[in-house]
């Protein structure tokens, strides 16, 4: 059975690890080549410029105020959307009130309606949530003013994305919105692996449903959240927050870059402006962010791996 063993397995992993060093390592080896030059993203010909670039990035204003958003995104964004995402799946599992005739330990009431409902967001396109938002958000015509006003409120109209102080929020509402669904069908597909036993013991000792949470389902429970954790932080720093803060703010990045995250702003300094070489020098900077994240996470969410 060992003959051939090691040849038998460097001859699955050789075609997709060459596949993948193809299309995602030798991409990160060419930006981070490109990033001492000044390419311009169009010409052929460039030259080397060395550390003219990182030097400029460090004295960029726009850079370092869309890094501090970027961070901002990375911090709260899973915070809220975990949290909430925990919160829904375990009612929708755990939490209701048992009904007679039935098992000890389920949901509240109408919780496979509840999973389609969180989950819909996933169905659309970020493109098109992003639109629909950008139209409710509209201070003129736009569906949240409107209720405001028809309920009487009509002093309280926000500028919503037209505001400097309100827009960053804005987005970061619709980021959640749009990724909680995700998280809530995962940590419910988790939680329904947890033995029943597990819970009947802990209502038969008295136990409430916080510390049934906090003392089972989020111990056994933990690994699962800390990929989620790791994940929705990606989302975070690179697609999910382009789309949305291109589609829905003015400028896009606007008003006064009060939304312009790091991944917009090398989108923008490459295809706008014609500075492809600037650009990836602050994808760089956005790889080294996002590796310290996932590396922070990982770091302090290690604890001691729990069986059942």
């Amino acid at each position: 059975m060992q003959h051939g063993k090691y040849r038998f397995i460097v001859g699955f992993l050789a075609l997709p690890l060459g596949l993948y060093a193809l299309f995602v390592i030798w991409p990160f080896i060419q930006s981070i080549y490109y990033s001492f030059t000044d390419w311009t993203g169009l010409s052929p010909e460039f030259k080397t410029v060395g550390f003219d670039n990182y030097t400029k990035m460090f004295h960029d204003d726009v850079f370092w105020k869309s890094l501090q958003h970027s961070l901002l995104f990375a911090v709260l964004l899973p915070v809220v959307t975990i949290s909430l995402a925990l919160f829904l799946s375990f009612m929708i599992n755990v939490g209701g009130r048992r009904r007679r005739g039935g098992p000890a330990i389920t949901g509240v009431r109408g919780s496979s309606f509840y999973k389609i409902v969180y989950f819909f967001p996933q169905v659309l396109s970020i493109a098109i949530v992003a639109l629909l938002f950008a139209f409710a958000y509209n201070p003129d015509s736009g569906a949240i003013n409107s209720v405001l006003r028809g309920v009487g409120l009509d002093s309280l109209q926000p500028l919503w994305l037209g505001d400097p102080n309100l827009a960053l929020w804005c987005v970061m509402a619709v980021l959640v919105w749009s990724t909680v669904g995700f998280f809530v069908v995962l940590f419910s597909a988790g939680m329904a692996s947890i033995p029943a036993d597990l819970y009947e013991a802990a209502l038969l000792d008295g136990a409430g449903r916080a510390s049934t949470f906090f003392k089972i389902t989020l111990p056994l429970l933990w690994d699962t959240v800390q990929s989620g954790w790791v994940y929705m932080g990606i989302l975070a720093l690179g697609a999910e927050s382009f789309a949305v803060v291109q589609i829905m703010t003015t400028g896009p990045g606007g008003p006064d870059y009060s939304t312009t995250v790091l991944v917009l702003y090398v989108y923008q300094k490459a295809f706008r402006d014609g500075q492809a070489a600037y650009a990836t020098t602050i994808g760089v900077a956005l790889l080294v962010v996002t590796l310290l994240f996932a590396a922070v996470v990982m770091r302090l969410g290690r604890r001691e791996r729990l069986e059942f």
